[in-house]
């Protein structure tokens, strides 16, 4: 069975706006952050589309982004990249449907993310602002307003490593990911052609395939960026993630945080118990990075509980960007090959 890492991520979002709604005429010269409501409560939340563009815009620029195509205009225009992903890791991880008149080519993302929503209900704050600077004598200021919160967001994470540089063509999928010219060219490249899955495509060197999972770990432990970072600059990189090698792709840690009286908590046996429950499709340790003063003193508290899991290897606590640089490291090395087999 195929293995994928499954878990979860949290930002630790400080007074910020890093997902801005749409406003409303109702709502005046007003910024809304998105959030929703749910059992009479508020819960500020950052979109999945925001959190995977955040991500990769936080790729190094040693990593050249697939280039955008434009066609059309007005109701009937389009854009969409070049849907090379042998060529360009955007396009491999998070997918594509490059459509013209004579073809259309796709490829469903191989990195699935859920919606960012706060753990428990905060309450965004209204922001009043003016803008008075160089206006007239006598002249009324601008008024404008826009909302921020403190919140810390949670999203379930998926990523499928079978797929990583496997580009399907034929079999149970709606389209080919290539044209037949590129097919050409990536063989020429360097690929193969493999059936995985009953599916038949094109596969990548396992070398650049390591390479990928390994740049795809390193840029979440620096992302950056997201609305208003002038005004509400902050960080953006995981206060907590989860990382699990599992077979089959299911997402067993959802409820390891929860509120309890306001304040968010970690449930060390909730997280205990589903390792346990899991065992027997856990191929490997499961990988915990957890900030300093996130959350307060529960890290060591956490630890503690849980240390006959990490004395038997079965669970790693570090800081998230230890942990996430040291998964790299053994992925690029050849250490986890198994996990990109069939």
């Amino acid at each position: 069975m195929s293995v994928y890492l499954t878990g979860k991520a949290v930002l630790d979002i400080q007074a910020g706006a890093p997902n801005n709604g749409r406003g409303t005429a109702d709502q005046g010269n007003v910024t809304p952050v998105k959030q929703h409501r749910t059992g009479g409560k508020t819960y500020p939340y950052g979109s999945a589309q925001w959190w995977r563009r955040m991500l990769r815009d936080s790729f190094p620029d040693t990593d050249t982004p697939s280039p955008i195509i434009i066609n059309g205009k007005d109701a009937k225009q389009q854009s969409y990249t070049s849907g090379r992903p042998d060529r360009h890791t955007d396009d491999d991880l998070f997918g594509y449907m490059a459509a013209t008149k004579s073809a259309q080519h796709m490829r469903d993302t191989v990195l699935s993310t859920g919606t960012f929503v706060s753990v428990a209900p905060e309450r965004p704050t209204r922001d009043f602002c003016t803008m008075s600077r160089g206006l007239p004598t006598g002249a009324n200021p601008i008024l404008h307003e826009h909302e921020f919160y403190t919140a810390a967001l949670q999203g379930d994470l998926r990523l499928d490593l079978l797929r990583v540089g496997f580009f399907e063509q034929e079999g149970r999928v709606r389209k080919a990911a290539l044209s037949d010219e590129a097919v050409k060219e990536a063989l020429r490249a360097g690929c193969v052609e493999v059936t995985r899955r009953g599916n038949t495509g094109i596969l990548l060197p396992i070398e650049e395939r390591r390479r990928r999972v390994g740049l795809l770990l390193r840029t979440l432990a620096s992302m950056h960026g997201g609305a208003s970072g002038a005004a509400h600059y902050g960080d953006r990189t995981p206060a907590l993630i989860l990382l699990a090698p599992i077979q089959g792709g299911n997402q067993p840690f959802t409820r390891i945080l929860a509120p309890v009286e306001g304040e968010i908590r970690f449930f060390p046996d909730t997280l205990r118990e589903e390792i346990a429950a899991w065992a027997d499709v856990l191929d490997g340790t499961v990988h915990l990075g957890w900030a300093p003063g996130f959350l307060g003193d529960q890290r060591e508290s956490a630890r503690a509980e849980l240390d006959d899991l990490i004395t038997a290897g079965r669970l790693i606590i570090d800081h998230p960007r230890v942990v996430l640089t040291n998964l790299a490291q053994a992925i690029e090395t050849g250490h986890h090959d198994t996990w990109f087999q069939d």
